[in-house]
């Protein structure tokens, strides 16, 4: 019902869409959070250090996705600790901005308002490609803005995003453009890492093809040794600390392994920009990547 009625064809496919989204919450709780047991769990002390030296708070979590291990510091923020999204809800926003054809492609420019922003990539016209590089706000709000409360409402159930351990659907009652920068909406870590595994595999009820276009946004590396692809997320938690995330995944040969860095700072001003993908690279190396021997 929140398509588009334009032709006979895309009713048919929003139906079966909606179809898929129920076969989909049906088999949701096989993500993560169902799969991470003591049984499979290392717990992983020792990268204690890397949050140290950059004196931050924070969990770091790895599923071997062929072995269904997880390397994990600081489980239990990892699983009972939830976090508003902040910017690592692109990706959601842009699977629902493609399914609904807010977005018509990841090239549809959004042009400029004109406002300058103290981040110069931001302050032009930008396609959902290049807004997702750039982590562009103001870009997202838009296409939030263009969807409307009713059909976000209607995805993030289907999705039971923020729903956490008790299935508690989250309902928007803030503003349709900063729900998921105002710390009404949460997550645990180990949701956000649910989400990107079934991005990876193409799980979610969203077309192929949109799952592609996003997972190709967050690839940021590639190379003959390793794939790196992730979301980062920047903002305030309701404490005024400032928090960071990056999600996404590091596949070699072929073999991905799927991880979640949050952290965070009592000061506000913390520049999490550099420190987040340094922390990331410098835990993944400590862990044997970057020489395509995983």
């Amino acid at each position: 019902m929140f398509f588009t009625k334009v032709t006979r064809k895309k009713n048919a496919a929003a139906s079966r869409m909606r179809k898929a989204s129920k076969l989909f919450w049906a088999s949701v709780m096989a993500i993560s959070i169902v799969s991470c047991t003591q049984n499979n769990v290392k717990q992983d002390n020792s990268l204690k250090k890397y949050f140290d030296e950059h004196q931050l708070n924070g969990t770091f979590a790895l599923l071997n996705n062929g072995t269904g291990e997880f390397t994990v510091y600081n489980l239990a923020r990892y699983r009972d600790s939830a976090y508003l999204p902040a910017s690592t809800f692109k990706i959601v926003n842009s699977l629902i901005g493609l399914q609904t054809g807010i977005i018509s492609s990841d090239s549809m420019v959004i042009p400029w308002d004109g406002v300058q922003r103290a981040i110069p990539e931001w302050n032009k016209d930008l396609n959902m490609y290049q807004a997702f590089r750039v982590s562009a706000v103001p870009y997202y709000q838009e296409v939030a803005r263009r969807i409307g409360k009713e059909k976000m409402q209607y995805w993030l159930d289907s999705l039971h995003y923020g729903a956490g351990k008790k299935d508690t659907l989250f309902k928007i009652h803030s503003a349709i453009d900063t729900f998921w920068l105002d710390n009404t909406l949460k997550l645990t870590p180990d949701e956000n890492l649910g989400l990107v595994k079934k991005l990876y595999f193409n799980e979610l009820p969203f077309f192929k093809l949109y799952q592609e276009k996003v997972k190709n946004a967050m690839l940021f590396e590639d190379n003959s040794n390793y794939k790196l692809a992730y979301k980062t997320g920047w903002a305030t938690t309701e404490k005024g600390h400032a928090l960071g995330w990056i999600v996404g995944w590091i596949e070699e040969n072929r073999h991905p392994y799927f991880f979640v860095l949050n952290v965070e700072s009592a000061d506000p001003k913390y520049d999490m920009t550099t420190v987040r993908l340094k922390m990331l690279k410098d835990i993944l190396k400590q862990l044997g990547f970057f020489e395509g021997k995983m």
